[in-house]
């Protein structure tokens, strides 16, 4: 009973997806149609990043890069600023549940023993807001963004260009914001990057072939290629995810069991309980009317409690104005620690870091955070209004 409860409590989402499509499919029974509500484009493509990404960061590609950029910084403003913009900029490409397992833990490691608590706490909340509004900005930044780019038929540019001035407006506030850091002296050592790489390549002798990590990595690079020009609608999407998956069955089958499947499940449900509520005509008629013409209000509350991705899944099928809700997904990343899944991320890091270092507690964290947040919240709901 302990383990469900575990269980519940981590997957959360998940549970409430499959709940929903249990439930609908009470008023819609199970047939040949449930096949057709699920987007397999979306969970081919999603498959195949999550598991590219995950081998190139077994291989200690974004450790590397981030003790090179950062090992020879010695004040606390200068490197804390530096650990924001790689996540806000990493994110774009390595999403930003990637870019902030990669920087939190690298920060709560580097800062933890050499600077104060606040310095920590104020770094990791900043980094979450970089890591939420950065990937705002390419199809590859999050799942509700490749969800709508494969829907909305648009060129990448033509993407970006709806959303480029939020992203642009949180930066120009996170520079604000780290005016906020204590500047102190520190100094950081850059010697654990190589010992986790050399611990994970002993890893891959019991899983998969032994290359070198420079032929992985090139590997890796190519099989990430793959997968843009599959988001480029170049190639098509099962392809990276077989090349991929064959590839890491080969190479390092341990980063397989790394991949998010209940994200991947949770997408599934979501499909299954859009699709049969789309298939109710009163319900079908009342969310279309709630939701036409209000998407970016209706898309920022209801992410605020279910999170982002399940919100643009659900609210996708009765929108008018898919630039809006786009627009909304993103922007309502912010705001409660839920708004975006992202977000509990750094908070379990940061969590669990306090337990072994001396951080303030994480009521603080939770009071920080929300009101960072709920102020880049205010400003980019306040411009999306005004234009």
């Amino acid at each position: 009973m302990k383990r469900i409860f575990a269980f519940i409590r981590r997957e959360i989402v998940f549970c409430i997806a499959a709940l929903c499509a249990i439930a609908s499919s009470f008023f819609v029974p199970p047939s040949r149609n449930y096949i057709s509500y699920i987007d397999w484009n979306t969970l081919f493509i999603l498959f195949a990043l999550m598991s590219v990404i995950a081998a190139l960061r077994d291989c200690g590609i974004f450790d590397r890069m981030a003790y090179v950029l950062c090992g020879h910084i010695h004040t606390s403003r200068i490197l804390c600023t530096v650990l924001i913009l790689l996540s806000f900029f990493t994110s774009m490409l390595i999403t930003n549940d990637v870019a902030l397992l990669t920087f939190v833990p690298f920060t709560l490691a580097i800062l933890g023993t050499s600077t104060s608590g606040t310095v920590v706490l104020l770094t990791v909340v900043l980094e979450t807001i970089a890591a939420n509004t950065g990937s705002m900005l390419t199809p590859l930044g999050n799942p509700q963004n490749l969800f709508l780019f494969s829907k909305m038929g648009v060129g990448i540019g033509r993407f970006m260009l709806i959303i480029i001035i939020y992203s642009t407006i949180s930066l120009v506030l996170l520079g604000l914001s780290t005016r906020l850091i204590p500047n102190m002296h520190l100094s950081v050592k850059g010697t654990s990057a190589s010992s986790s790489v050399t611990a994970r390549q002993q890893e891959h002798k019991e899983h998969g072939i032994h290359l070198s990590r420079t032929t992985q990595e090139v590997i890796y690079a190519i099989l990430f290629a793959l997968c843009l020009l599959c988001v480029l609608r170049i190639v098509p999407k099962w392809i990276a995810a077989a090349s991929v998956c064959a590839v890491l069955l080969v190479l390092n089958r341990k980063v397989l069991k790394n991949v998010d499947y209940m994200l991947l499940l949770t997408f599934t449900a979501f499909f299954i309980f859009t699709g049969n509520i789309a298939a109710i005509p009163s319900v079908n008629a009342f969310l279309e009317k709630a939701v036409s013409g209000h998407e970016f209000a209706v898309s920022v509350l209801c992410s605020q409690v279910i999170s982002n991705v399940p919100a643009t899944l659900l609210l996708y099928p009765f929108a008018k104005d898919i630039p809006s809700l786009l627009v909304g997904a993103n922007v309502g990343g912010l705001g409660t620690l839920v708004a975006s899944l992202a977000s509990l991320i750094s908070f379990k890091l940061y969590s669990s870091a306090t337990k072994k270092i001396q951080l303030p507690s994480c009521g603080m964290y939770m009071a920080v955070f929300t009101a960072l947040n709920l102020l880049f919240l205010a400003v980019l709901a306040g411009f999306f209004i005004f234009l």
